[in-house]
């Protein structure tokens, strides 16, 4: 039962025929030909728009329907009907067109031809109109759905953590600081003490340490919001604002996490297979050739698993010449990382067993004492796609592993209580879901795939 009219959508996937209809939308184009007009409308509902064929005897035709430019919109009743022309099963002749907005053709930015991705970004407020950029709102969208459904399904719980903390999870210390006293206030050893939360804050880089407070008395949680660096990065890989998907798993190991990672990426390219098929083939058609095959192929194939010390032997045999060298020891850059899923496995790879030197303390030591319980999903085009671990559940080992790191002990003393009071194994991992949208798209730039980027010296509206 629909509390508002039908969408596009709706009409064109069950055409009901020679019944009315009320449609709501932008127009596309018009077209005038022998005392009617043809009008595409589209809602943003489906990559499809739908004709309305308006005629000369509506009283409005003259002075508002032939008048009618690029992004003015209306609101079209009329009845359903058969179309004769080609590409289009249904068509709308219109009873009445009521124009809701104007739109100056003369000043209107988007006109019917393609326009670059890197133009579009200078009107943000505008692009999610054209084809493509509705194409991606659709998609990430539906993946977003798919990943609450997925974990509903796994038994898991939702939680939100806070935007706002004081644990910097990473330690790279490229936190936005959130205050409310002014520069000149900010002095003395304790600049932070008269602010409004007694200490230095600032927006999240990840919910996952909050997140494990509730693994630990919930069993399977999973947090999805927005999470901030202070990166100055200016590159197609980095946001300053993204958002991320960290589930965390009480009484789970490594090889539990990689599973629950390999069957949600295989879960997610189904939904997006099986419910953006129109949208997927247009970015197959015109943004990245061959994307449906690659997916397909995702979604049936089983992932290669590689150690640490397996990858650096594939790359160091490889005979390329990689712009960074590589050695045990070194973090993995994109480059090795396409080449390992591209090139070696031709398939998506998950690398295990990362050196401790180059991850953050609360992965889980191994037993050699060098490497610890990591993994990193690895997918073609984009490299890492997801990164995880098995958490450190040991408390003698994580605080030695926190003092190694120079954390105030103190401040993360509720962390350290996780492990004194009833702590089990468990582990998480956390998606970047602008790269995940980039992956599925075929999109080169994370800039086109959220809808209004955050980078350095840029926040549209």
């Amino acid at each position: 039962m629909h509390v508002l009219p039908p969408r596009i959508v709706d009409i064109l996937r069950q055409p009901p025929v020679n019944e009315p209809v009320v449609i709501e939308g932008w127009l596309r184009t018009r077209r005038d030909s022998g005392g009617f007009s043809f009008l595409e409308i589209n809602d943003g509902s489906c990559l499809q728009g739908l004709q309305v064929i308006a005629e000369e005897r509506l009283p409005n035709y003259d002075i508002e329907v032939k008048k009618l430019s690029a992004g003015c919109s209306v609101r079209v009743r009329g009845d359903l009907v058969l179309s004769p022309a080609k590409g289009q099963a249904v068509e709308v002749r219109a009873q009445s067109v009521e124009v809701i907005g104007w739109a100056d053709p003369d000043t209107y930015p988007l006109q019917k031809k393609r326009h670059s991705f890197e133009f579009l970004r200078s009107i943000a407020h505008l692009r999610s109109r054209t084809n493509a950029l509705g194409a991606v709102t659709r998609i990430r969208s539906a993946l977003s759905f798919a990943i609450h459904r997925f974990f509903h399904e796994q038994g898991f719980v939702q939680v939100h953590t806070p935007v706002i903390t004081t644990s910097d999870c990473e330690g790279a210390g490229e936190m936005f600081t959130v205050t409310a006293l002014e520069p000149g206030q900010l002095t003395g050893d304790q600049p932070f003490a008269s602010d409004f939360f007694g200490r230095r804050a600032g927006l999240t880089v990840s919910g996952q340490l909050q997140a494990e407070i509730f693994a630990q008395s919930h069993g399977r949680v999973y947090t999805f919001g927005p999470t901030f660096r202070a990166e100055n990065s200016n590159t197609s890989r980095h946001l300053a604002e993204f958002w991320m998907l960290e589930p965390e798993m009480a009484f789970c190991d490594l090889a539990g996490d990689m599973a629950v990672a390999e069957a949600m990426m295989k879960y997610l390219i189904r939904v997006a297979l099986d419910e953006c098929a129109d949208d997927l083939a247009l970015f197959d058609q015109h943004v990245a050739k061959g994307l449906i095959d690659k997916l397909i192929q995702v979604r049936d194939q089983p992932f290669v698993h590689l150690t640490y010390t397996q990858a650096v032997a594939e790359l160091q045999q490889s005979g390329r010449s990689f712009a960074f060298p590589v050695q045990w020891g070194i973090d993995l850059q994109a480059e090795h990382e396409r080449y390992l899923c591209e090139e070696v496995a031709r398939a998506p790879v998950i690398v295990t067993n990362y050196p401790k030197g180059i991850k953050p303390f609360y992965m889980r030591l191994d037993e050699d004492g060098r490497t610890v319980a990591a993994m990193d999903m690895l997918v073609a085009g984009i490299g890492e796609l997801i990164g995880g671990s098995q958490r450190e559940d040991r408390f003698d080992v994580l605080a030695e592993r926190m003092a190694a790191t120079g954390l105030n002990m103190e401040e993360y003393g509720w962390y350290l209580d996780l492990r004194r009071y009833g702590s089990v194994p468990h582990a998480g991992f956390g998606l970047g879901f602008e790269r995940l949208v980039q992956f599925v798209t075929g999109m080169q730039n994370i800039r086109d795939v959220i809808p209004l980027p955050r980078t350095p010296g840029h926040a549209p509206c």
